[in-house]
């Protein structure tokens, strides 16, 4: 991060979202930079589904960096549950946010997409091209529909306007500060949930959604900010890119490291009723190393690990 605070070429950033999950690192990567003035709307104050609230954030903040994480998300029994909602809220702030910071002569906007984007049955692993050939899972398609049309829109007014506007596709991100809301949470939170509660209550098993059989790429979150920060500083193509580890895993076997790693000795009972959602997730992790040098460095056990460590310490010290 040295090398980069040399270099750094934005002052004034805008971060959407800048007080969650991910946010939160991205954040503080960004104010420990030299000269770096970072502001996060939240949204007690901001709506950023609404037009007019952010050009009053535009007009106070006067942002030459705009990273858009802000979302409404979750797992696949939320996606499913509020796929209206998901659609209409998560397209109309990227909308919104990309022309009004075209309209601020902002000088460049970082969308945040995601790998729920890609089509139900695109061979892994997924490459950036990939993206228009088939329709996404449907589970989640209305949301991840929603964030790809910020990818159309960056590269139409790339086109007209050369606006600067960049799109990235993270895999799932974990890690510690995660929410592990069982009924809004991702897989990872939620399955180190059950299995440090059933372990404290002594129960003999947990139920996990699905066969097991599915698999997903991973990204540790702390990963993911190096990568975004990185392509804010140096990237500044129209092509959409990828940010992952490039490996893959089963949900059964990651079942099986959480329960080691949390000590949960007993059954996993499979609901197989439930859907697995899309077959198979991997990315193709090439263009974010040939075009900004990004790759991620935690492995996915040591990454659980610490994830665990947080959890046990931050909600069950609190009786959460």
């Amino acid at each position: 991060m040295e090398k980069l605070s040399e270099r750094f070429p934005y002052k004034r950033v805008v971060v959407t979202g800048g007080a969650g999950f991910l946010g939160r690192f991205i954040v503080e990567r960004l104010r420990a930079l030299t000269d770096v003035e970072v502001s996060v709307p939240r949204s007690a104050d901001y709506n950023l589904v609404e037009g007019a609230d952010i050009k009053r954030l535009f007009a106070k903040t006067r942002p030459d960096l705009v990273i858009h994480l802000a979302a409404v998300v979750g797992g696949i029994g939320a996606n499913q549950k509020n796929p209206g909602k998901f659609f209409y809220e998560n397209l109309m702030m990227g909308v919104q946010l990309i022309e009004q910071a075209r309209l601020h002569d902002v000088k460049k906007f970082v969308a945040l997409g995601t790998v729920c984007a890609y089509p139900k049955f695109t061979p892994t692993p997924f490459r950036e091209e990939d993206l228009w050939n088939g329709y996404p899972e449907e589970t989640n398609a209305p949301y991840g529909l929603a964030k790809k049309m910020m990818l159309v829109q960056a590269q139409a007014y790339r086109q007209q306007y050369n606006f600067n506007t960049i799109f990235l596709l993270p895999a799932n991100l974990y890690g510690p500060g995660d929410k592990f809301d069982l009924e809004t949470s991702h897989v990872i939170p939620a399955l180190i949930r059950k299995c440090v509660e059933a372990r404290n209550l002594g129960a003999s098993f947990v139920e996990v959604w699905g066969s097991g059989r599915a698999s997903r790429e991973f990204l540790y979150v702390e990963d993911c900010a190096e990568g975004i920060i990185k392509a804010a500083a140096q990237y500044d193509d129209g092509d959409p890119v990828n940010l992952g580890s490039g490996r893959e895993i089963t949900i059964k076997d990651l079942v099986e490291m959480i329960a080691r790693l949390t000590r949960f000795e007993g059954e996993i009972r499979w609901q197989t009723e439930k859907p697995d959602g899309q077959p198979r997730r991997q990315i193709d992790t090439t263009r974010a190393f040939e075009r900004f040098g990004f790759r991620a460095q935690t492995s996915l056990e040591e990454g659980l690990r610490r994830t665990v460590d947080w959890y046990e310490t931050a909600f069950m010290a609190r009786g959460a």
